[in-house]
């Protein structure tokens, strides 16, 4: 698979963000010339389109391996994502997505699991693994059983007595064959009218995330242009039980939770501080569809410590 090239153009990233609401300016294909010292020369794909081709490309290595049946025999609900950025994928530059071998583990839990990685330009672009288990690997413990009736919480507002910000979104199917497309993905894999067929990808409730962190950034009176913020990481948790049973107009809350910096959590042993942000995406009855923590540093702090553009 890693011989295989994959090639974004810049309409499918208009077609991601538009699908996303991701008003980044990286990946504008004007006003990324408005970012300070803007490394990359140009658009760039969003983090999110590469997740889902992983996603889709792991699919398609799950039913040519036959793991489907053990993932659905030993009730393997949870699909994980941990994913390390290491550098940006430009439009019409080849992307090469290499999946290793499945290693099946049983202790302490049944889990299967697979390094991947992806180069562009020569360079590696990302690192990380997906693994199926029966419990989420990322914030397990959260309890959000107590929150309030978040139908009754204002958009864009914190929810009372949390530290979490609420973005509403709804699920579209439009929306979705977009995102798909956009990030060289099947969509007719997923929808089928004429056989009433609708099956929602794991990431795009994920990557709705992204422009709830630019709405509450954009609250906070944040500069976009002087003070630009890159993904380092993503560690997503997605019950595929509850992704099954997705549907057009379905309402999804997501919350964002942003923890304080912290000279513990800082890029690669750097003196970098890293941002970290947890987000969970809930259903009715504060069901819970994805947990996700993202990490995000300012650009100025990477071109400076490392004294290289990316």
């Amino acid at each position: 698979m890693k011989d295989q090239p994959f090639i974004f153009d810049q309409i499918h990233i208009e077609v991601a963000r538009n699908a996303t609401d991701d008003f980044n300016l990286f990946h504008d294909k004007h006003k990324w010339l408005q970012i300070t010292h803007n490394p990359f020369k140009g658009p760039i794909v969003l983090g999110y389109q590469l997740n889902t081709l992983i996603e889709y490309q792991m699919q398609l290595y799950r039913a040519a391996h036959h793991e489907n049946l053990i993932i659905a025999e030993n009730n393997l609900r949870f699909s994980n994502y941990q994913i390390t950025f290491v550098n940006a994928v430009r439009p019409r530059t080849p992307v090469y997505l290499d999946i290793k071998k499945t290693l099946i583990k049983t202790i302490p839990n049944l889990t299967l699991g697979n390094r991947i990685s992806m180069k562009s330009d020569d360079k590696t672009v990302l690192l990380g693994f997906k693994k199926e288990t029966q419990i989420p690997l990322f914030l397990a413990d959260t309890d959000l059983s107590k929150l309030p009736n978040l139908n009754e919480i204002d958009d864009l507002t914190m929810v009372p007595g949390t530290h979490y910000f609420l973005k509403r979104k709804f699920m579209n199917n439009g929306s979705v064959k977009n995102f798909l497309s956009g990030s060289l993905a099947e969509q007719s894999d997923y929808f089928d009218e004429l056989a009433h067929i609708a099956h929602y990808p794991e990431i795009f409730p994920c990557s709705l995330s992204s422009g709830a962190l630019l709405e509450k950034a954009q609250l906070e009176n944040h500069d976009f242009k002087l003070n630009p913020m890159v993904y380092t990481s993503h560690e997503i948790s997605v019950d595929r039980q509850y992704v099954g049973q997705l549907k057009n107009n379905d309402r999804l809350h997501i919350l964002v939770k942003q923890l304080p910096e912290s000279r513990e959590n800082t890029l690669n042993h750097t003196n970098i501080l890293q941002r970290t942000y947890h987000c969970y995406g809930l259903l009715e009855n504060n069901e819970v569809l994805f947990r996700m923590t993202m990490n995000l540093v300012p650009l100025k702090e990477i071109l400076k410590n490392l004294g290289k553009s990316l």
